[in-house]
């Protein structure tokens, strides 16, 4: 078997493991495998494509594989769960980035630094995937500095703001048919894909963390159509196949996202969703009742009567770290007869699947964890509902308030529990910055404080009430 053949058959193994993986990455229960074929299918790709004799520089490839390996093993290591949003925002960002490289080597090798003209459909497809790259890195950078708060999760909006985006767009089209049709100096191709990181970061800037998950998704596709269209390029087949994959499952997840917000995808661009504390109408959202505030003994006693439990988590959760003490309160619960089951909103936490792969790091069991569609039903015949740290998700003023930004989103159907208890920090506004009609209801009940001390207060309660009995 000669080089060529050997090539195309490793591609084709990596393609079946890419393909099985990312089916098998569809239920928590065999996530783990699917993470780990695709693993394998990605190195015997890069061993195959070492065998290709267009390369030239082996000492400088193995020099950026271990360098690249130490850097993804330890960042992976040492990222707390907490923070993997964080962390697939800024992968996405250097795989969007890469293509970019990749895309302005391959033109100016073809162009010979500007000198000669490339082939159009060569250079078009060359400049796209600069152009793609371009925005898939500078808009994950701005989500990464986002999501780890080095900047407001607000959204960032200025006069005119969608105006000057659209000329920015206007001149990075205008780039890629000038750069594609005429040989151009370097600076120009430096340029043009500046100016295709400065939309990156326009788009971006005016999301606010309610739409993040969206976001997210949609950079992973860009990331994505950066990695097939550079495949393209560089006539690799496995990087087209890769491409696509993550290309298409980003957008079915962009698709999902949005549908479980009830919201359009241009509305999530270009709506600036969780700009103000104001409704439509311009006045301040007024709820009527008013917050009853309880101790941990007084929810305790409600609590631990229960003979069903549905547990909402949300971003709170996963601030305080509070899953493994979560994980002990379900236990204990279920030690004395309740039934407990997660209520698991779509847009729960700050990225698509967030709080299962949380609660999987707590171990706890996948036949606990609940959709939205699935569970919506059983409130109305649950004992307690236990909200920790969620907000917008339970907010019910989606179903009943035709001014607020959020109607229409799927929420979980918590008020029509007998009892609810709510663990937050504080009244302050969730993401869509608008109040929650939840915490004004006779049925709730408000535990103000940090959800993993409080629920390690309730694992003590259930302990020494248990330990008398």
């Amino acid at each position: 078997m000669n080089s060529a053949n050997f090539i195309n058959l490793a591609y084709l193994v990596t393609s079946i493991l890419f393909i099985v993986g990312l089916k098998r990455m569809g239920s928590p229960a065999t996530a783990r495998q699917g993470n780990q074929m695709g693993a394998v299918g990605m190195l015997i790709a890069v061993v195959a494509t070492l065998f290709d004799r267009q390369i030239v520089s082996y000492p400088v490839l193995i020099a950026g594989m271990v360098v690249g390996a130490v850097l993804g093993y330890v960042s992976a290591k040492r990222v707390q769960m907490t923070a993997m949003p964080q962390m697939v925002a800024i992968f996405n960002g250097t795989g969007g980035g890469a293509a970019a490289l990749v895309a302005a080597s391959e033109y100016l090798h073809g162009t010979g630094f500007g000198t000669h003209m490339m082939p159009y459909g060569a250079g078009f497809t060359t400049l796209l995937t600069a152009l793609i790259g371009g925005i898939s890195f500078s808009g994950s950078v701005i989500a990464f500095a986002k999501l780890q708060e080095l900047m407001t999760g607000r959204p960032i909006t200025y006069p005119g703001q969608q105006f000057v985006n659209g000329l920015v767009a206007l001149a990075m089209v205008g780039g890629l048919v000038w750069l594609t049709m005429t040989p151009q100096p370097v600076w120009v191709l430096v340029a043009f894909i500046g100016i295709a990181m400065v939309l990156g970061v326009g788009v971006v800037l005016p999301i606010g963390g309610a739409d993040m998950p969206v976001i997210i998704a949609v950079l992973n596709s860009l990331t994505g159509m950066a990695a097939a269209t550079s495949g393209f390029v560089l006539s690799n087949n496995a990087l087209i196949i890769a491409g696509a994959l993550v290309g298409a499952s980003g957008t079915l997840l962009t698709i999902l996202m949005s549908k479980a917000m009830n919201r359009s995808l241009g509305n999530v661009l270009f709506g600036s969703f969780g700009a103000a504390t104001v409704i439509a109408g311009g006045a301040a959202q007024e709820v009527k009742g008013s917050v009853k505030e309880f101790s941990v003994d007084d929810a305790m006693t409600v609590l631990e009567n229960a003979q069903s439990v549905i547990i909402v988590p949300g971003y709170g959760l996963a601030v305080a770290r509070a899953q493994h003490a979560c994980r002990e309160l379900a236990d204990l619960l279920q030690d004395r007869g309740a039934e407990v089951r997660y209520a698991i909103h779509p847009v729960a936490g700050r990225m698509p699947g967030h709080m299962n792969v949380l609660l999987a790091e707590a171990d706890v069991p996948y036949d606990q964890l609940m959709d939205l569609e699935d569970i919506n039903a059983d409130f109305a015949k649950t004992d307690v509902v236990l909200v920790l740290g969620a907000n917008d998700v339970v907010n019910p003023a989606a179903k009943t308030n035709p001014a607020s930004p959020i109607y229409g989103m799927p929420v979980l159907n918590v008020e029509h529990a007998r009892n609810v208890i709510v663990i937050k920090r504080s009244m302050n506004a969730g993401f869509a910055g608008i109040e929650n009609e939840l915490f004004y209801m006779e049925n709730t009940m408000m535990v103000f404080g940090d959800a993993k001390k409080m629920l390690e207060q309730f694992v003590r309660e259930l302990k020494g009430s248990t330990a008398v009995h």
